[in-house]
């Protein structure tokens, strides 16, 4: 297993620093699109849809996605972006609130529609953090991974009350607020780091702050963390609700695509909406 988990990794990597750091936006583009395209196959399958259902969702969900690109103005971009904020911020609280079980008795219609567009927006609101730049892009996916991986730590050290028993067991309120912690302590630190080497190309902590000063900042970071959060629930919530343990076995040792992106869904369209107006 590990040794899967390091070849796969290794792989990944040497597909995404080229495009990461190319000087064309567009390999970026289509190295995430097609990694959005295999999370709308495994969210079909994970909602139920068999045969070419799942196919026909994933293409679906690229389509939507490439169709956001090309015929939205900023302006609609921005307003793409303010949707797929609510919905998260309305909708997948709902969800969990429902919890697994509530979530299988929505009608399946509704499920396989709501995977492509939350992957659509997203997809569009990471593009443009990568137009925005290198250090503002890497700034927002660090704090996702920092999130998770002080929740994790916390959790195991501190955890004794349980975040959301019936979706996933293992977290705890001590690992959330450990993650909370840890993304304040990057945010500062970046953007410390932005000031002393007078970067061309802020990180986003640096543009919170030139917007809504240190107080307004911290209490941002404060709600992508919870928005980190709230991603990782709500496809566990699927998951659990489907009996799988993976979204898939699509990255050998790590799962599936929705398990590796699952947190980052949520907080680029909410990035987008406070940082890349």
């Amino acid at each position: 297993m590990l040794g899967q988990r390091v070849i796969t990794a290794v792989v990944l990597l040497a597909l995404l620093l080229p495009a990461l750091f190319a000087s064309a936006t567009w390999p970026f583009a289509v190295l995430t699109l097609a990694f959005i395209v295999a999370a709308g196959w495994e969210w079909a399958r994970l909602n139920g849809a068999t045969g070419a259902v799942p196919w026909a969702l994933a293409v679906g969900t690229g389509l939507l996605a490439v169709g956001l690109a090309f015929a939205a103005s900023p302006g609609d971009v921005c307003r793409s972006c303010d949707v797929g904020a609510v919905s998260w911020a309305v909708g997948g609280l709902l969800a969990l609130r429902l919890g697994p079980a509530g979530w299988s008795r929505l009608p399946k219609a509704a499920r396989l529609a709501v995977g492509p567009l939350l992957l659509a927006v997203a997809w569009l609101a990471l593009t443009r953090a990568h137009a925005a730049g290198i250090n503002f892009l890497l700034s927002v996916m660090c704090l996702v991974w920092v999130a998770d991986i002080a929740a994790y730590a916390g959790g195991r050290m501190l955890g004794r009350h349980k975040l959301a028993p019936t979706i996933s067991p293992g977290k705890t309120w001590e690992g959330a607020v450990s993650g909370v912690l840890g993304v304040l302590l990057l945010g500062v630190g970046w953007w410390l780091a932005d000031r002393h080497f007078g970067v061309a190309v802020p990180g986003l902590s640096s543009v919170l702050v030139a917007r809504f000063g240190i107080p307004g900042a911290l209490a941002l970071l404060v709600l992508l963390a919870g928005a980190s959060v709230v991603g990782d629930l709500f496809e566990s919530l699927v998951k659990r609700a489907a009996g799988a343990k993976d979204s898939s076995g699509l990255l050998p040792g790590h799962g599936g695509v929705l398990d590796r992106i699952d947190a980052l869904l949520p907080v680029f369209p909410l990035v987008a909406v406070l940082a890349l107006r």
